[in-house]
């Protein structure tokens, strides 16, 4: 039977059309495969400046862990029987700070998170996350003028009453003014690290999918049984990251602890008394400025330590999200 309708033919591209979309083609694999080898690159070279680093470390501090201890205790500032009893109370110091500051950061960090994210107005929570962004970005040496000049002053009434009140704790007894302890440089570095973990935590927080907090709504659930049963689950592997941030930062931080802490080499957890405790940067950049020779490779293998804790607490803190990569839509 025929028909009026003629067969529909598909339409090949030919010759010089054909031969302008090969080339297309060609052109999408060669930017793949340039993109791809420039990834590759980025990745190798970050490798090699981490390996680079680390040689760099150990050769500059291997006079100081061969030499004997005779010449290790000819430095002026050296009081410890061994490289190692001179770093331990430096790794105790500086590992004590950094816990204290997640320990008043954290909770602060993912309550402001939370209310910029879940409860603030949108123009609120526009005008606070900026202020936010812009504490990340003040430098540390502000931070431990601020700490310095007004903080402490403020602290002290509070370490006062601490110590006649909480006193027979260990931990809250022997306060002497000025504030200069652990507890204070703590508490700075706390307020430098609360910016970082509140910024990723409010964007991890903003990525809880909608159909999930529809779902807890329609079920009945307050805002908090929402938050709790929704966006904290969904949220806790971004707010790890985010501690583990925070904490590289008080790990290393420098001008800001040197001006508020009062220097001591014990094991101590009196965290209200002065001369106690003293952090690895904050004691490189003390003794740095006069070290000459052995002194020098003392205080790199003191960053060597640094350098070793912070990559063992890097890994700690991805296998922690690794396991929990499966319940969380961080990653």
């Amino acid at each position: 039977m025929l028909t009026d309708n003629p067969p529909k033919v598909s339409k090949r591209p030919a010759g010089r059309d054909r031969v302008e979309l090969f080339a297309s083609g060609n052109k999408g694999r060669w930017g793949s495969r340039i993109f791809s080898g420039l990834s590759h690159g980025a990745g190798i070279f970050i490798l090699i400046v981490l390996a680079a680093v680390a040689a760099f470390l150990v050769k500059e501090a291997w006079p100081a862990i061969t030499a004997p201890t005779e010449e290790l205790q000819q430095i002026s500032w050296f009081k410890a029987d061994s490289l190692m009893g001179y770093i331990a109370p430096l790794v105790f110091g500086t590992l004590l700070s950094s816990i204290l500051a997640l320990v008043i950061a954290v909770p602060l960090s993912i309550g402001i998170a939370l209310f910029i994210s879940h409860y603030a107005p949108r123009r609120l929570a526009q005008s606070l996350g900026y202020i936010i962004d812009l504490l990340a970005a003040i430098p540390s040496v502000v931070y431990g003028l601020w700490g310095a000049l007004w903080l402490l002053p403020i602290l002290d009434p509070v370490f006062k009453w601490l110590t006649n009140n909480l006193g027979f704790i260990p931990l809250f007894a022997d306060y002497q003014a000025p504030a200069k302890n652990v507890l204070a440089a703590s508490t700075v570095l706390a307020v430098m690290i609360l910016p970082i973990i509140t910024a990723v935590s409010r964007e991890v927080f903003l990525q809880t999918p909608r159909l999930h907090e529809e779902a807890a709504l329609a079920l009945g659930a307050t805002r908090w049984e929402l938050i709790r049963m929704a966006v904290l689950p969904f949220g806790r592997s971004g707010v790890i990251s985010a501690a583990m941030l925070g904490l590289g930062r008080a790990l290393g931080e420098t001008m800001a602890v040197l001006m508020v802490i009062s220097p001591g080499f014990l094991f101590s957890f009196f965290l209200l008394k002065p001369g106690q405790h003293q952090t690895i940067a904050a004691n490189i950049a003390a003794q740095f400025p006069e070290a000459s020779g052995l002194s020098v490779s003392v205080l790199i293998a003191t960053g060597l330590a640094l350098f070793v804790f912070t990559f063992l607490v890097n890994m700690a803190a991805r296998a922690i999200i690794a396991r929990r990569k499966d319940f969380s839509g961080a990653n």
